[in-house]
């Protein structure tokens, strides 16, 4: 039988043992917006029943994880699944950035911490130049307790990210991964075909984002409701939403609470509707083929 927070799906989160709501809270508008209306946006969501919290180190210099710290003062920290990002390629830089996200969400423990932005080149260095054994020690201190990637550049890096951590055998598995989610994404260079199939069959959580590719696909006449509807009914556990205000975080629970997953005419229908500038790719402007593809 389906649980519910407040009206909201959850899901298992991969393997992790931890359930979340099907729609999260974007960390990056909370530093965009300002404190007072980040701190509403943040507490206002929580209180609705949303327990995944996205968030990154970089975002707006560390002012969204900042806010989103002073957010889950009185009692809010015990509510929710929090994640955050890390830059570090080497171990030095994650083990700084991690203690500078430990202090501005004002927290001993972070629930996930994410390799942030995969791009060419990051697996090597992640993987050669101590960043894994960093959060392999993080997460034997208590600091956090799962590890994941994320990135929209391209599938391929995805893939190699797999492939590293499959070559250290027992010793290392992911535990996450966020990915773009969309119908645009769905017919080119696909995440969603090529990433999400072999994360599921390593137990991993999948963690969907860009829902709307940033806006670009209502340009193709889908409205958010018919997009967002379309991102929850394929294979991921949570789903990150951009809220710049209290209205839009209202829309996106309506929208969460009423949500069904779409049959199979319906999910044609829609991406029969966009498959011409879909096949094109110039709408998902945050993909970039790595050189040598």
């Amino acid at each position: 039988m389906e649980e519910r927070r407040n009206g909201i799906p959850t899901r298992l989160l991969g393997s992790t043992g931890a359930r979340v709501t099907l729609i999260g809270v974007g960390g990056y508008h909370q530093g965009k917006v300002g404190a007072e209306l980040g701190q509403r946006i943040v507490r206002t969501a929580i209180d609705e029943g949303i327990n995944f919290l996205d968030n990154a180190w970089c975002y707006h210099d560390g002012e969204s994880e900042r806010i989103m710290g002073l957010a889950l003062q009185g009692g809010y920290r015990d509510k929710v699944f929090l994640m955050t990002k890390n830059h570090g390629r080497d171990g030095a830089t994650y083990r700084k950035q991690l203690e500078e996200s430990l202090t501005r969400l004002k927290v001993d423990m972070i629930d996930l911490v994410q390799f942030h932005d995969i791009g060419p080149g990051d697996a090597a260095r992640i993987f050669s130049e101590g960043a894994i054994e960093a959060a392999l020690e993080a997460r034997e201190q208590g600091k956090i307790r799962f590890i994941g990637f994320t990135g929209h550049t391209w599938p391929s890096l995805h893939a190699e990210m797999l492939e590293r951590a499959k070559a250290l055998g027992e010793g290392f598995a992911w535990d996450t991964v966020q990915l773009p989610i969309n119908l645009l994404d769905a017919q080119y260079h696909s995440f969603m075909q090529a990433i999400v199939p072999p994360a599921r069959e390593r137990g991993m959580g999948v963690i969907g984002m860009k829902s709307l590719a940033g806006g670009e696909l209502l340009k193709t006449g889908v409205t958010p409701q018919d997009a967002i509807a379309f991102a929850l009914s394929q294979p991921i556990d949570t789903l990150v939403t951009g809220i710049d205000s209290l209205e839009v975080l209202q829309q996106n629970l309506d929208i969460a609470r009423a949500w069904q997953p779409l049959s199979e005419r319906d999910e044609r229908r829609l991406l029969e509707a966009v498959a011409e500038p879909a096949s094109r790719g110039h709408l998902e402007t945050y993909k970039r083929v790595p050189q040598g593809s």
